[in-house]
């Protein structure tokens, strides 16, 4: 079934006000945990584009929906006491088939707040407690390119005894590291894109 909306998303190109107008929505397959869906848009010159989407609402109808209030899930940028190192998973992630450097994070359960569910997933993943919460930055798109999920971000200061994940469907070996450290993983190692780019500017604030 295709579900239609009137609504367009205005912009402007060259001085001049374009429309890319949506034209509908069509579910094609329904997973255990994510869906996939086509989009239909007409673009300016009035050509006809479908566009592939996955997302964790397994029931989008409307243009609304495709936008995603969210969040669905949390990231946790978490340093010790000091400030001065910085908590990292080295996890294997069955999409890519390898292991990867990336920040602690989880999906939020439902009547979860963000700051709730980034202190039971940092506990579930590293054994750490979240001491304090200095800042949660607004909701952003975790894969743009091809998902609606939202992820809030948090970020404060953890303390405690690393333990293993209290999961074994995951992998995951949590450490803290120093700016000197970071900057040498990032010569060499993969990254979750977001932990990559906050690890970059973080490992070099020092020598500003």
């Amino acid at each position: 079934m295709v579900f239609h909306t009137d609504n367009g998303c205005c912009g402007f190109q060259k001085g001049k006000q374009v429309c890319m107008k949506f034209d509908g929505i069509r579910k094609i397959n329904e997973g255990k945990f994510i869906s996939r869906y086509d989009l239909y848009y007409t673009t300016a010159d009035d050509r006809k584009k479908t566009y592939e989407i996955i997302s964790r609402n397994n029931n989008i109808t409307t243009e609304e929906q495709i936008r995603n209030p969210g969040p669905d899930g949390v990231v946790i940028i978490a340093t010790d006491r000091s400030g001065m190192r910085i908590l990292l998973n080295r996890e294997f992630r069955l999409s890519v088939d390898a292991y990867i450097y990336n920040f602690p994070a989880g999906l939020i359960d439902e009547g979860e707040t963000p700051e709730v569910a980034a202190a039971r997933e940092l506990r579930e993943e590293t054994g750490l407690s979240l001491i304090q919460i200095d800042d949660r930055l607004n909701d952003s798109y975790s894969a743009i390119g091809f998902a609606n999920e939202t992820i809030a971000v948090v970020i404060g200061k953890a303390a405690g005894t690393f333990a293993r994940s209290s999961s074994t469907l995951e992998e995951i070996d949590a450490r803290w590291y120093t700016r000197a450290e970071v900057r040498e993983l990032l010569k060499t190692e993969r990254f979750a894109a977001r932990t990559q780019a906050y690890c970059y500017l973080w490992s070099r604030e020092e020598q500003a």
